[in-house]
């Protein structure tokens, strides 16, 4: 009977090439969260006071979340999508996004 003990060795090298490539690198970086907070750090407090203060910015701030969530369960492998929803959740997420931040900014001023 033969046995393979070379087999853990080419998963290894797989992983090591992809890993020297960038593609683990950027698979990685796709499966990050991008939850508001973080993706403004510098806005923390405003984005807590406008949730709390702006009935609206509360309920872009929760589809935001909601949207994002869903991205990162498709992404993640954790429910399945065909490629077109996907993009039409990151251009949700980004549309989002870009009212938060409008909102966030104009607070500021």
């Amino acid at each position: 009977m033969l046995t393979c003990v070379n087999e853990p060795t080419f998963a290894r090298e797989d992983a090591f090439s992809n890993a020297q490539s960038g593609q683990i690198r950027e698979r990685d970086v796709s499966l990050q969260k991008h939850d508001l907070v973080h993706e403004f750090p510098e806005h923390r407090e405003r984005i807590h006071a406008l949730k709390l203060n702006d009935n609206h910015f509360a309920r872009l701030f929760a589809e935001y979340h909601e949207t994002d969530h869903a991205v990162h369960r498709i992404e993640s492998g954790a429910e399945a999508a065909t490629d077109e929803r996907l993009e039409a959740l990151k251009v949700a997420r980004l549309r989002l996004k870009d009212q938060l931040y409008a909102m966030i900014k104009a607070d500021a001023a």
